[in-house]
């Protein structure tokens, strides 16, 4: 499966000038992503289908990218497979899929990845921190949170703020001083 590993991989997929955090889910060998109808990311998919695989280690872009758009200076143009992707200027490792749209619902696609090319840009080893693993989780449930206020949800992100504060480090409480930011702007507050 060339960079990706069983289960589901936490990347920022690339579109058309377009960033999101968004899992990779692998199992048995066959990458698959679920979007969401109506956002960026499934507009493009729809339309040029193709997606990238972004592998960066930032927390600040996963917060960024999950409710907000970054400039073009952010992205870099490859070509590959025939296709003009856009992958992120800071990937340590970036991997260009095709892209097929193989079942729909009313919410969401069902999106079959097929491998194009990849490339590790830097050879980096990244210590399990829990602060990171925290503020992607905070993130997934703010997404969620900000749509639905579901009180469940709060708790969850307050929850894994705890341990950002404890156990992340600078970029990560930068990360989550963002998150509560666009929280509260979502929400009105």
């Amino acid at each position: 499966m060339g960079l990706l590993k069983d289960g589901i991989n936490e990347v920022i997929a690339t579109t058309a000038w377009n960033a999101a955090p968004m899992g990779i889910i692998c199992r048995e060998k066959s990458p698959k992503m679920v979007v969401f109808r109506g956002s960026h990311t499934a507009e493009n998919i729809s339309r040029d289908g193709w997606v990238v695989a972004n592998f960066i280690f930032d927390p600040v872009i996963y917060v960024e990218t999950a409710f907000g758009d970054l400039q073009r200076d952010h992205f870099v143009t490859e070509k590959v497979a025939g296709f003009s992707v856009q992958r992120l200027h800071d990937a340590e490792a970036w991997a260009a899929y095709s892209a097929e749209i193989s079942r729909e619902t009313d919410e969401a696609y069902m999106v079959e990845l097929t491998p194009l090319y990849q490339q590790m840009l830097t050879c980096a080893v990244h210590p399990v921190n829990r602060g990171f693993s925290s503020i992607i989780e905070a993130t997934v449930h703010a997404t969620r949170f900000a749509k639905s206020g579901d009180p469940a949800l709060e708790m969850w992100i307050m929850h894994h703020s705890s341990i950002v504060q404890r156990c992340g480090g600078k970029r990560e409480r930068e990360a989550l001083a963002l998150l509560q930011r666009y929280i509260k702007k979502e929400r009105g507050d």
